[in-house]
């Protein structure tokens, strides 16, 4: 834990929020993908995963049922369904939500605890919260009413697009036009929609999709100088932040937030920097914050003006905000006090909340009992790009029961990572089952030794689909029908998970993120930038190891500079903790602690020769 007490700092720079201080980022793709109707009603912001339109076309229609809404199902023979299918899944969340949310102001006469639970999302330093509790004492019932309806918000319901899946897509043997790829068409399925939120943006940068965004007005201010739809990149450092937001800026288009997440303590697809720490970045955003929205807002406008149309007269809202590893109300709150974030995500924590997430039970058991041993950076991810993983997960168990019987790879139903050529004139998936043959094929003429083989065999094997995977649970906790999926589930967590090992209830984690109750069991648990650290040199540790016996120049260049980066991170988290003020000098001498044996252990792995 950081060694701060609940920040008074954090009460004096924040006093006059509204909305809670977390937001949800997305989760796989099927836990979070109706988590807005579970939260957004008591003003929390989620993401929604935009890879899988059948899920959400499934979705759809259990909703429509469930609540009696109007449903037309969108088939695959109708034109542009992909980017249709995801247009009606949002418009039915919306309205789902909108409903929900009316009701809530609605009903404090009714005293159904729905106002209560609304403001408990909220840090006791809230101005709404306060003014509501001086309210209540009132008992004039009709001015009460009149205040909660004018004063409480809406969670916004933002999407998330990973840019890398952006799949080209044929029809009777021809490929369709870039705008019917997979990112793209998932982008126009937002645009379209009748959403007043943002698009998220993560995995790097595609020009071509951020192109696209120029075709749609929403993303431009309107008269009053308001966007209905932002636009949100994920970064890993300042300067992916600052030529991406040129590169917006150039289009006439304006990033409404910089969501800074850790390049390997996170969940999900794990991005590695060359070596760049958490907390070096998180200053360098605090310290360029100000040069940074003026470079892009000198771009804006000219381009706005260009274009011919309306140029806001104020500086448009950029936020900056942080995610990854977080697990505590200590660094919840320093993350506000040291970097001057908007607003910190929580994710991994919420997959025991099954009030929020879709949880399949197999799958909450395991995490319930995982260890940090059983999290790990994997290599299952079609994408080529590590994953973070869990031991005895539903879908490796059935991979593996495939592969004693002989049987290699899944059948490609959802096709959404088909971006391998080896064998084939169109890109396949290489967790599939076609693409895992022919490599097996191919193996066997090789005429390695037993070794060799087995070793080449297992990194064949071991990608799995988890564009089913991460989807199946909100199936299984729906009571859907899995027969084509089967009932494997994929899961992501980051290594926070370990340190959470019960169900809990919305109102128990938000009072764990305010600091009014511990959830955390009795494992030993690191400070946040200390894990990540720690994952950094095993991963520096592993690159090492996996070389050859010689470096050429660029390895030997690209590793001492990774080594280089790290040892800097190191300085800054020395001078930083050393030098913070608190009563829990245990736990600051702890972490400083901590921090030099890890730097020891860096400084002991020895680079192969130089060729």
């Amino acid at each position: 834990m950081f060694p701060l007490p609940y920040a008074t700092n954090l009460y004096m720079m924040k006093e006059n929020t509204n909305s809670p201080t977390f937001h949800i980022p997305v989760m796989g793709i099927g836990f979070t993908i109706d988590t807005p109707v579970k939260v957004a009603q008591y003003g929390i912001s989620s993401a929604i995963s935009l890879v899988d339109d059948k899920l959400m076309e499934k979705l759809r229609a259990f909703y429509s049922k469930e609540l009696n809404l109007p449903f037309q199902a969108i088939t695959e023979r109708i034109e542009d369904f992909r980017a249709k299918r995801i247009t009606a899944y949002l418009d039915m969340i919306n309205e789902i939500v909108i409903d929900k949310f009316e009701n809530i102001k609605s009903s404090f006469q009714e005293k159904s605890g729905e106002i209560e639970k609304y403001m408990e999302m909220l840090p006791d330093f809230a101005e709404i919260k306060q003014k509501f509790n001086e309210y209540t004492k009132n008992d004039n019932i009709k001015d009460i009413q009149q205040w909660i309806k004018n004063n409480l918000s809406i969670g916004s319901i933002d999407v998330n697009i990973m840019t890398k899946l952006d799949k080209e897509n044929f029809k009777k043997g021809e490929k369709l036009p870039t705008e019917y790829n997979d990112a793209h068409a998932a982008l126009r399925g937002f645009a379209n929609s009748k959403l007043h939120s943002s698009v998220i943006l993560s995995a790097g940068m595609n020009p071509r999709l951020y192109s696209y965004i120029e075709k749609f007005q929403d993303f431009y201010p309107n008269k009053e100088g308001k966007l209905n739809k932002k636009i949100i990149i994920k970064v890993s450092d300042y300067r992916s932040a600052l030529i991406q937001g040129k590169f917006f800026a150039k289009k006439g288009l304006w990033v409404s937030e910089f969501r800074i997440e850790s390049g390997l303590n996170c969940g999900g697809h794990a991005f590695a920097t060359n070596g760049f720490l958490m907390g070096p970045i998180l200053e360098e955003f605090k310290n360029e914050k100000e040069n940074l929205i003026q470079s892009i807002h000198e771009i804006y406008t000219k381009v706005l003006e260009d274009k011919g149309l309306f140029v806001p007269k104020e500086v448009l809202e950029v936020k900056i905000t942080a995610q990854g590893g977080v697990g505590t109300s200590e660094e919840h709150d320093f993350l506000f006090e040291q970097y001057n974030v908007d607003s910190v995500g929580w994710g991994t924590p919420f997959l025991l909340v099954p009030e929020v997430v879709n949880m399949d039970d197999k799958t909450e058991k395991i995490l319930k009992n995982a260890k940090e041993e059983d999290l790990y950076l994997s290599d299952i991810s079609p994408l080529g790009v590590p994953f973070n993983s869990v031991r005895d997960n539903t879908k490796d168990a059935e991979k593996y029961k495939m592969i004693e019987q002989g049987i290699y790879g899944s059948p490609c139903s959802n096709r959404y990572l088909q971006f391998n050529s080896d064998f084939t004139d169109k890109p396949i998936c290489t967790a599939s089952r076609q693409y895992q043959k022919k490599c097996i094929d191919s193996l066997d003429k090789e005429g390695m030794n037993t070794t060799e083989y087995n070793k080449a065999l297992d990194k064949i094997s071991t990608k799995s689909c988890i564009c089913v995977g991460l989807g199946t649970s909100a199936l299984l906790s729906n009571k859907l029908d899995t027969e084509k999926e089967g009932e494997g589930v994929s899961v992501c967590p980051s290594s926070t998970i370990a340190h959470f090992s019960e169900t809990y209830s919305l109102k128990n984690m938000a009072e764990h993120i305010y600091g009014k109750v511990n959830l955390l069991n009795q494992s030993d648990r690191k400070n946040m930038f200390v894990k990540e650290l720690s994952m950094y040199v095993d991963y520096f540790k592993d690159r090492v190891n996996d070389l050859n016996i010689s470096l050429d120049k660029k390895q030997k260049r690209s590793l001492e500079s990774f080594q280089k980066n790290l040892n800097e991170g190191i300085g800054y988290y020395k001078d930083m903790f050393s030098g913070l003020k608190s009563k829990f000098e245990g736990a600051k001498s702890k972490i400083v602690s901590d921090i030099e044996k890890l730097e020891k252990e860096l400084n002991h792995i020895k680079l192969p020769s130089f060729k």
